[in-house]
C-alpha cells in the first residue's frame, strides 16, 4: 500500500479502545515505513472538517502511554452518517490522500464503513475494527472493551451482595445495554455460590413484566432474606416498548438527538423504585444506575482485553492491505483468534445473547451462560463466605 492511513474512533469510549489505535499505528510503521498516519478528531467529523492529529509524528513511548489510557484519545462521535454524509466523508478522505480508513467502533461504525465501501468503488480500503462493551457484534465471540467492563460489573455485584448480606434488603443495579444483555449477565460472573447475588437477571432478550418483577423479588426475599437484581437498561415489555416507556409518562420521557428514548438518566431508576415501593411496601430498597462507570473505569482494565484490542488494531492493517473488511475476534475452542470477515456480515446488525445463556423458567444464568462468562471473566479475587 502507498502512503496515508486515516484512523478514527466512533461511539462510546471504552477502557481499551486506544490500544486499537496504537496497535494499528505501530503496525503501519513496521509494515509501511514512511507512511503517514492521521488520527481523525471526533470520529468522522474530523474527516469532514479536515481536523487531524499526525500520529506518525508521535514517539512510540508516548503512544504506548496513550494505549493504556481509558476513553477515546482521538475523541468520538455519535453521528450516524447517511449516504449524503458519507459522500462528504469520502470527499474528505480523498482530500487527505487516504489509501485506507480504519474506523474503530460498533454496529453503526461498521454500517458507515459499508456505505463508504459501496460509494468508493475500491479506491480506498475501508476497515472496521471492533469495539463495544455491549458485546453485540455479529461474527465475534466477544469484542474489545467488553471484558474490562464485565470485570467492573462482576466486581460491583459481588461487592453489593456482600453489603446486603450484612444489612438485608433489595438492591437493583441497572447496567448499560440497549439490545443485548451480555454486560448485565456479567453481574453473575463472580457469584460465590447459589445463595449469592445477583439472584435475578433481566436482559433485553426477554420481555419484562413489572408485575412479574415484583413477584420474583418477593419470592427471592422469602428464600434468601435479601434480593440482588441486575437489569439491562434496554429491557422491554411484551409489546416491544422499552420498560422506561411503560413506567414513565410520555411527557416526562427524555430523548436523545436521534429521537431515541434515553435509557440512562434518572427515569428508569425512579420508576423501578416507585414500583418496588408500591409492590413491596416497607421493604428496604435501593436502585442504582451504573451508568458510564463500567465502560472506561481505570481500575478494571483487563490485561487480556488490552492485548486483544491492540492486536485487533494491528490486524486491521493487514485487512486494509487485502482491500478492506471487518476484524472479528473468534474462539477456536482453545483461544481467541483474529479473522477478516465481510463488512456486510457485521454492518448495522445486532448480535443478541443466545437463548441458552438463560435458564428457561427463571431469570437466572444457565450453565452455558456461566461457562461463557467464566471463560472471559475468570474470578479475580479470593473471597471468604460470610457467616450470614
Amino acid at each position: 500500500m502507498a502512503g496515508t492511513f486515516v484512523i478514527a474512533q466512533g461511539g462510546g469510549p471504552t477502557a481499551v479502545i486506544n490500544q486499537t489505535v496504537v496497535g494499528a499505528t505501530l503496525e503501519i510503521r513496521n509494515r509501511h515505513p514512511g507512511a503517514k498516519v492521521l488520527g481523525s478528531i471526533h470520529g468522522v467529523r474530523g474527516i469532514r472538517d479536515g481536523n487531524y492529529v499526525d500520529l506518525s509524528a508521535i514517539p512510540e513511548d508516548r503512544l504506548r502511554l496513550i494505549a493504556g489510557t481509558p476513553s477515546a484519545a482521538l475523541g468520538s462521535t455519535r453521528d450516524k452518517p447517511d449516504a449524503a454524509y458519507c459522500e462528504v466523508i469520502l470527499n474528505g478522505l480523498k482530500k487527505a490522500g487516504a489509501d485506507a480508513f480504519i474506523y474503530i467502533g460498533g454496529n453503526d461504525t461498521s454500517g458507515t464503513q459499508q456505505i463508504l465501501t459501496d460509494a468508493a468503488g475500491g479506491t480506498i480500503a475501508f476497515v472496521h475494527a471492533p469495539k463495544t462493551i455491549d458485546n453485540d457484534l455479529e461474527e465475534n465471540d466477544h469484542t474489545p472493551g467488553f471484558i474490562s467492563a464485565a470485570e467492573f460489573v462482576a466486581g460491583a455485584f459481588l461487592s453489593v451482595d456482600l453489603d446486603f448480606r450484612a444489612l438485608p434488603g433489595i438492591y437493583v443495579g441497572i447496567v448499560m445495554g440497549r439490545h443485548a444483555g451480555f454486560l448485565t449477565a456479567a453481574a453473575a460472573a463472580w457469584q460465590l455460590d447459589p445463595d449469592s447475588g445477583p439472584h435475578l437477571v433481566y436482559v433485553p432478550e426477554r420481555p419484562f413484566s413489572a408485575a412479574g418483577f415484583i413477584d420474583d423479588v418477593r419470592a427471592t426475599l422469602d428464600r434468601h432474606k435479601r434480593c440482588i437484581v441486575a437489569v439491562s437498561e434496554g429491557v422491554s415489555t411484551a409489546d416491544g416498548k422499552a420498560l422506561v416507556e411503560s413506567l414513565v409518562p410520555p411527557d416526562k420521557l427524555e430523548r436523545d438527538a436521534h429521537g431515541n428514548v434515553k435509557l440512562s438518566g434518572s427515569d428508569l431508576p425512579a420508576a423501578l423504585e416507585r414500583a418496588l415501593a408500591e409492590g413491596l411496601p416497607g421493604k428496604r430498597a435501593r436502585v442504582d444506575a451504573l451508568g458510564y462507570m463500567p465502560r472506561g473505569y481505570i481500575g478494571a482494565i483487563s490485561a487480556v482485553d488490552a492485548q486483544e484490542a491492540f492486536d485487533a488494531g494491528a490486524f486491521a492493517v493487514s485487512v486494509a492491505e487485502q482491500g478492506g473488511g471487518s476484524v472479528a475476534l473468534q474462539y477456536d475452542g482453545a483461544k481467541t483468534v483474529l479473522k477478516k470477515v465481510p463488512l456486510k456480515n457485521v454492518a448495522g446488525k445486532t448480535r443478541h445473547m443466545p437463548d441458552d445463556f438463560m435458564k428457561p423458567d427463571v431469570n437466572q444464568l444457565s450453565e452455558a451462560g456461566m461457562a461463557y462468562l467464566k471463560r472471559l471473566v475468570p474470578e479475580k479475587y479470593k473471597v471468604g463466605k460470610p457467616f450470614v
